[in-house]
């Protein structure tokens, strides 16, 4: 916008200083022409009088001396009243336009080499007409045109530097704001949601910041509503959840009862960070220096164990992989286990007692791959199941579960997938990029292309496809 008013003001000031100048500098170079044909008619005027009076050549060459253009001037006289034909000065016009205006009897000029010649008409007192010849020359003509041109053009150069530079001024009046309107959007796009514009420039951008800081003022206000209500409805399992620990205590000793003891301890855990990250002004993030995230195998191998006891009770085969050895990834421990959490949720959930089922970590050179498959009926709709509030449709499905586990992927660079497994049933493939290894293969816009684990699918169904 800036350079594109300053463009305008320059095309428009040239324009209107070429519009002017141009006819002034003809008007000043016809002006000096004036001025110099006029000085020469005078010079001719002072002879007329001793023309008309006398032609003796003595006394006209005094004349022609004390009229100061002895050098430019010449008289022609021609022969008459017993009188021989007389020449004074230097010759300079041709004879025939010398003939011209005596017979015409009107005053002329002519060109000439090196300049021009006035050529004036006299009346002798023999009744002959005598014809006087001022040489003008080209110099005396351009006399001052130069200057007085280089003065117009300084002061259309000035005119237009003028313009630009208020123009300039102008475009940084309007471009400041908008640039500053930009700013704010990008930022409250990226979460900062403490960005607001400054309410300054023309009328219609002030406008604009007012509506944008509104908006955003609004924003935060809706953001803090949901918190409070995420808080407010987290804080409202704390009744039963008393109650399920009360009711634990009830159930003596042994692995099962232990295991409700514990599950119903990590409940309340995870109740209580709800409520507090809720409640938090800004939201918590991870670290994503060195050393930050957490070991994939540790975690599968963590969640494996409590919900083994359960698959157990419900005589469930299982099988875990690829978790022997340590797999770092960019993920906090909670969201991994929680990830976890869901997906073999869904399996004890939506599948019959006795289906088998397998958790599979394969540690790439480029990615690391957690692959949840299991021995059910399958899912039917991988894309509606992707859908948040939406689930499987299945009862009790509400695809929030699935949810967590694509939003913890696609935070690495990596996404989800849902297919047929090895087993016959549904399988879950987390694809996640580390920093490390993430791929240097990027698309058009700057988006980071993910590439499809064919290698490691491949070698996950080779393995286990026995």
């Amino acid at each position: 916008m800036r350079w594109a008013l300053v463009k305008v003001s320059l095309a428009v000031t040239t324009m209107v200083v070429l519009a002017f100048a141009v006819p002034l500098g003809l008007v000043i170079r016809e002006m000096a022409r004036d001025r110099a044909f006029s000085g020469a008619e005078r010079e001719a005027a002072a002879v007329a009088p001793a023309l008309s009076i006398t032609t003796d050549r003595d006394q006209l060459e005094r004349v022609v001396a004390s009229a100061g253009s002895d050098a430019g001037m010449a008289v022609h006289i021609p022969a008459g009243g017993g009188q021989d034909a007389l020449e004074l000065g230097r010759q300079r016009a041709a004879d025939e336009d010398i003939a011209a205006v005596r017979k015409l009897g009107r005053a002329s000029t002519t060109g000439v080499a090196g300049g021009s010649t006035l050529l004036q008409p006299v009346a002798l007192s023999t009744g002959e007409i005598a014809v006087v010849e001022v040489y003008v020359p080209e110099a005396e003509v351009a006399n001052g045109v130069g200057t007085a041109w280089a003065v117009l053009a300084g002061v259309g150069v000035a005119l237009v530097l003028g313009s630009v530079a208020v123009a300039d001024r102008l475009g940084v009046r309007m471009v400041r704001p908008a640039k500053s309107l930009v700013e704010g959007a990008r930022d409250l796009g990226e979460g900062k949601l403490g960005a607001r514009v400054p309410e300054e420039g023309p009328t219609e951008l002030r406008l604009a910041a007012v509506a944008f800081n509104s908006m955003a003022d609004q924003v935060v206000q809706l953001l803090a509503n949901e918190r409070e209500l995420a808080a407010d409805l987290s804080h409202r399992l704390r009744t039963p959840l008393t109650v399920l620990r009360l009711n634990t205590a009830s159930l003596g000793e042994g692995p099962a009862a232990e295991q409700t003891r514990t599950a119903v301890e990590q409940l309340e855990r995870e109740v209580d960070t709800i409520i507090r990250t809720a409640r938090e002004a800004k939201p918590q993030t991870a670290p994503a220096g060195p050393g930050a995230g957490c070991d994939a195998a540790e975690v599968v191998r963590e969640r494996m164990g409590f919900w083994s006891a359960l698959a157990e009770d419900e005589g469930r085969t299982w099988r875990v992989a690829g978790a022997d050895r340590p797999v770092r990834i960019p993920v906090a421990r909670a969201d991994l286990a929680a990830a976890l959490d869901a997906l073999l949720g869904n399996v004890f959930r939506h599948t019959p007692e006795g289906t088998a089922f397998a958790v599979d970590v394969h540690n790439g050179e480029d990615a690391v791959i957690v692959l949840v498959s299991d021995a059910g009926p399958g899912i039917p709709d991988p894309e509606a199941a992707m859908a948040r509030g939406r689930g499987s449709g299945s009862d009790g499905s509400t695809g929030l579960g699935l949810d967590i586990v694509r939003r913890l992927a696609e935070s690495t660079g990596g996404d989800v997938r849902i297919g047929s497994s090895v087993l016959g049933g549904a399988e879950v493939r987390i694809w996640i990029q580390p920093p490390g290894r993430a791929s240097a293969s990027r698309g058009r816009r700057g988006q980071v292309r993910r590439r499809r684990p064919g290698r490691l699918v491949a070698a996950y169904n080779r393995s286990h496809s026995d």
